[in-house]
């Protein structure tokens, strides 16, 4: 009789695999032409005259985009279609994903709701959002008694 070490991880390497298989095999069996929708990636940064919010969105119309600022709260819903002519191609992968996305964010009460500038170019949607006079910075000049 052979003498055979146990290793406790072996089990749960076992099961990951599994696991993986399971997953790998859900996601292959879905039609590729009904992908989950997506959500973009974004950049907020701010400087002390306004708030930026860059947007990755290529592949979709101006028209498709529909930005609105509501009781303190930006969103941004939009839509990237699949093209009608591509569908009849004989795709062997699609990785792009298409369908709706919607995103919101908080915005501070510094931000002047009034004034939002958006912008698109190549792809990336910039949305300039201006602060509030009051919350400005503003410089106090010293005045030396002599």
């Amino acid at each position: 009789m052979a003498i055979t070490r146990w290793d406790p991880f072996r089990e749960v390497v076992a099961l990951q695999s599994r696991m993986n298989s399971l997953f790998r095999d859900l996601s292959e069996a879905e039609s590729p032409m009904t992908t989950a929708s997506f959500v973009p990636a974004v950049d907020i940064y701010e400087d002390a005259q306004k708030l930026v919010l860059k947007l990755e969105v290529p592949g979709i119309e101006e028209k498709d985009l529909d930005i609105r600022v509501e009781n303190g709260l930006l969103t941004v819903k939009g839509e990237r279609k699949l093209e009608t002519e591509e569908k009849e191609k004989n795709f062997h992968r699609i990785e792009r994903s298409y369908g709706s996305f919607y995103r919101a964010f908080s915005l501070p009460s510094t931000v002047d709701w009034e004034h939002v500038d958006a912008k698109y170019v190549n792809g990336v949607l910039k949305l300039e959002l201006k602060k509030k006079p009051e919350a400005q910075p503003k410089q106090i000049k010293i005045n030396v008694a002599a």
